[in-house]
């Protein structure tokens, strides 16, 4: 068998060779795999399973062809049956750079309990902050020092700022003053007041004495304004040119300074007293001739924003504009620092998160879920809960009002209370929600409040039309033919869908006009969201069908 499968290898007909090499042993497999020239072809064309079992055989030389011929999602379909031990056996024969693309969190995690930092410290400083940041929250917390301490110093303060809160506190208690200096020293002055505003007072006071009197004055200054505004999220590491430099000089800056900014792509131009008149991008200064003045190839027309602006619009226009930074002023124009587009992702990320939770009854949450408590979790749920609840006490009084005359009528017609309740509740639902998402993206405005109002007046009619027809056609087809339920007539089934009709119409309104008159008075829309207005339209609902059918069949 083992000359058939050569002569297939010879054709390159890898298809029949790995079916043949699939009936072999592991051992056999492997050594036909260690011959083979185009090693990469056969190993794609082996179950993913069985090459899970060759591969711990192979020598490191194979191993590390496989494992940098493979795409990623072949890669990672062999490494899943393979064991956390044998991956980590593979990885101590591989290139670091070869090795990234399979040491998992477990992995890395059974290297640094099994001591091997010789393994690690290259492995680890090949890896991006992110990864790095993952796997440092599932560290223990004895070993975190140890972890942090073999990072270089520029990447362990990157990866600093990605972990979350809990683990930054952890870490923080491990190491000494001096290893916190040098935290601080690799920080944004952004990322030192984000740190600063989420640490305990205990942790800012030592935080605070390892920071340079500069560093603490521009902490201070930024820690004074509103937590919603751009002066909460800007940072004040710019590269910042007057228009009579020279092109050349503006590069000598940037050689100078870039290593303290966030940021060199787009540069500004203030004049004497840091006023902003203009910008200029990377790319406009390497187009243009070394003796050019800034002030002749700068673009003047600047979009900015004030330190006093909703962050929340800041990174809305950071996005509507494509920018990668956005610079902010004070009242007189003077340029106080920049917002950069990697805050802004995370202004607009929370700010949803807040929505979604709002519009879910919920109050909004500061820790991810896995890391918040039941009891914090449970004073998140209860206030909404509990409102709703009581709310649901008018549903209840209509009812009881209600319930002899319907009674009376007809037993049955309480048994449509809740398709009509349902269906109410989920078509202002959904008028709400894409009211509320385009208010936030600054789709709509108050201005287009009758534009609105319109268009789902129209919409309502044609919904309506549908789950009316559709209700009668249930009535007597489903429920009074097919499952021979009593009572339901022609003229009740016709009543319940006039009802429908309505409660959809009335739902539709009620779930745009809502959000719109919320954020006339200045709270946010999606405060009034799905439960809040499935109460009243629960309740108009209600009093339609009731009224309807007491009017009609009564």
């Amino acid at each position: 068998m083992t000359n058939e499968i050569k002569d297939l290898l010879e054709r390159q007909d890898y298809e029949a060779a790995a079916v043949l090499v699939e009936k072999l042993s592991p051992e056999e497999a492997a050594k036909i795999l260690s011959e083979a020239e185009d090693v990469i072809s056969l190993a794609r064309a082996l179950e993913s399973d069985f090459l899970a079992d060759v591969i711990v055989l192979l020598d490191p030389p194979v191993q590390q062809k496989i494992v940098e011929g493979l795409h990623d999602d072949e890669l990672e379909e062999v490494m899943e049956d393979v064991s956390v031990d044998d991956t980590v056996d593979i990885i101590e024969d591989l290139p670091e750079v070869v090795a990234r693309r399979i040491a998992e969190e477990d992995e890395i995690l059974a290297l640094l309990e099994e001591k091997k930092f010789s393994v690690l410290k290259p492995l680890l400083s090949s890896m991006n902050e992110i990864d790095l940041a993952e796997v440092f929250e599932h560290v223990k917390e004895e070993d975190l020092p140890v972890l942090f301490r073999i990072l270089p110093k520029d990447l362990a303060a990157d990866m600093f700022v990605e972990i979350d809160s809990d683990t930054q506190q952890k870490l923080l208690k491990k190491l000494s003053d001096k290893e916190i200096k040098a935290v601080m020293d690799e920080l944004f002055l952004d990322d030192t007041v984000d740190l600063i505003e989420e640490m305990p007072a205990n942790v800012v006071k030592r935080l605070l004495a390892q920071s340079d009197s500069e560093t603490r004055a521009y902490v201070n200054e930024l820690l004074k304004y509103p937590k919603d505004s751009a002066g909460s999220i800007m940072t004040i590491e710019y590269v910042r040119f007057l228009p009579d430099m020279t092109v050349d000089r503006a590069f000598d800056t940037i050689r100078e300074t870039a290593i303290d900014k966030e940021t060199i792509y787009t540069c500004y131009v203030t004049d004497t007293s840091n006023k902003l008149i203009g910008l200029v991008t990377a790319k406009d200064l390497m187009l243009a001739k070394k003796t050019a003045l800034i002030g002749e190839i700068m673009e003047d027309n600047v979009i900015y924003v004030n330190t006093q602006d909703d962050k929340e619009e800041v990174a809305r226009k950071i996005s509507d504009y494509g920018f990668l930074a956005i610079p902010v002023v004070d009242d007189e124009r003077r340029l106080v620092g920049i917002v950069t587009v990697d805050d802004a992702m995370d202004v607009i990320e929370e700010e949803n998160t807040e929505d979604i939770e709002r519009m879910a009854a919920i109050l909004p949450a500061q820790k991810p879920y896995l890391k918040t408590s039941v009891f914090s979790i449970y004073k998140n749920r209860v206030p909404w809960l509990l409102i709703l609840m009581v709310s649901a006490t008018f549903t209840g009084l209509i009812i009881n009002s209600f319930e002899g005359r319907l009674n009376a009528i007809s037993p049955v017609l309480f048994a449509c209370v809740p398709m009509l309740m349902d269906t109410g509740g989920n078509s202002g639902s959904q008028a709400s929600v894409t009211v509320i998402r385009s208010l936030a993206l600054g789709e709509l405005t108050l201005k287009d409040s009758w534009r609105v109002l319109w268009k789902e007046l129209r919409v309502s009619m044609l919904l309506s039309a549908t789950l009316s027809l559709a209700c009668f056609c249930k009535l007597q087809l489903i429920d009074r033919l097919l499952f021979g339920y009593e009572g339901y007539t022609v003229v009740l089934s016709a009543v319940v869908s006039l009802a429908m009709f309505a409660t959809v119409v009335i739902a539709k309104l009620v779930g745009c006009l809502l959000p719109l008159a919320v954020k006339a008075v200045k709270l946010d829309p999606a405060a009034v969201a799905s439960p809040f207005i499935t109460t009243i339209v629960d309740a108009v609902s209600l009093i339609l069908f009731c009224a309807l059918s007491v009017a009609i069949l009564g």
